[in-house]
């Protein structure tokens, strides 16, 4: 007999909760070594179709890893030098920005003077206050060996996952006792959550394309380092295609003037409704079964305890959670809440 059904209903949801309350702390104080595990994970479960198929043809273990890790190394290192380096231009270039941003800081100042408030130019100056870029640049850049090294750590835990793959079935059968249920859970869970990443990741190079092509177009300094941004933002579901178009806009406001920045943000609406509200859900179907109110929770929910990884995976993680709710009929009301919408049966007469 299950010891929980010996308390009252009330006591079973005091140890529940506590329960949970303790893992979530084990978790949070856990999260700078776990955020990079995680991160690897799910790399690994985009990656182990690739590793699949390249087994079937033949190539040997270490060969189709070799492909894979040099693949991600490459990317992961253009990605960098993309990054580093228009950052550093856009450092060369910030006392050119400095000036016109506190010029325009004086005009809104002017703009607020019948607004009642006190010393209007000297609020909006320090609401629009350009030194705080200006140190935030450089610390991105003292922060880029930091990244480089998180993501060697991440890449060899990707490697010596997928060295376990063949045997991660087995092994899981044989430690929890998986029914067919089961497996085909888990099945289910990986499939979603491979599918989610394939199609965010080509999503995402579609909307930092064409966040290039409009940037050019207009003028916009540095606009393959506003892609670059674009490109990681559209994984943060919600508020990722509405601060990915900040900086561009901003810049363009400084660069040239208010009617670019406002067809730059107009170019910025446009991209992300089609691709975000027509393209994507087309490709993706019906999707991973998550209310929108869930993603928006658990954004802020992941987000909190693991930082930007948890951000950017928020979507599969709560996928992953809401099918391990499922499992069970005591936290099945849950996953049903975290689900989309429930068509009810009509009535019978």
């Amino acid at each position: 007999m299950n010891v929980l059904s010996t308390f009252s209903a009330p006591a079973r949801g005091l140890v529940v909760a506590g329960a949970v309350a303790l893992v979530v702390t084990l978790l949070k104080t856990a999260a700078p070594l776990l955020s990079p595990i995680l991160l690897a994970i799910f790399i690994a479960i985009v990656a182990t179709p690739a590793l699949a198929w390249m087994r079937r043809k033949g190539m040997p273990k270490w060969g189709a890893l070799f492909v894979i890790a040099f693949v991600l190394l490459d990317v992961g290192s253009l990605l960098a030098l993309i990054t580093t380096g228009a950052l550093e231009g856009f450092q060369d270039s910030l006392p050119t920005y400095q000036e016109r941003f506190a010029a325009l800081a004086q005009q809104f100042g002017g703009l607020m003077g019948g607004t009642g408030v006190d010393n209007p130019a000297d609020a909006a100056t320090d609401l629009l206050d350009p030194s705080r870029l200006t140190a935030l640049v450089p610390g991105l850049l003292s922060s880029a060996s930091g990244v480089f090294a998180t993501g060697l750590l991440v890449l060899l835990t990707v490697i010596f996952i997928l060295l376990e793959v063949p045997a991660i079935p087995s092994k899981l059968k044989a430690a929890f006792n998986l029914t067919e249920t089961g497996e085909a859970r888990l099945k289910r869970l990986l499939d979603n959550i491979n599918r989610y990443m394939l199609i965010k990741t080509m999503t995402s190079f579609a909307t930092a394309v064409c966040v290039w092509l409009l940037l050019k177009f207009f003028g916009i300094d540095f606009a393959i380092l506003w892609a670059v941004i674009a490109f990681f933002l559209n994984f943060v579901p919600v508020v990722g295609n509405i601060v990915m178009m900040i900086p561009a806009v901003l810049l363009a406001l400084v660069q040239v003037d208010l009617v670019t920045a406002l067809m730059v943000a107009a170019g910025y609406l446009v991209i992300n409704t089609a691709i975000g509200n027509v393209i994507e859900p087309r490709i993706m179907g019906k999707g991973l079964g998550i209310s929108t109110l869930a993603v928006f929770i658990a954004l802020l929910f992941w987000g909190w305890l693991f930082g930007t990884v948890g951000m950017f995976l928020a979507v599969p993680l709560t996928t992953a959670l809401i099918i391990a709710l499922d499992a069970s009929p005591h936290t099945r009301p849950l996953a049903i809440l975290m689900g989309p919408a429930v068509t009810e049966e009509p009535a019978g007469l």
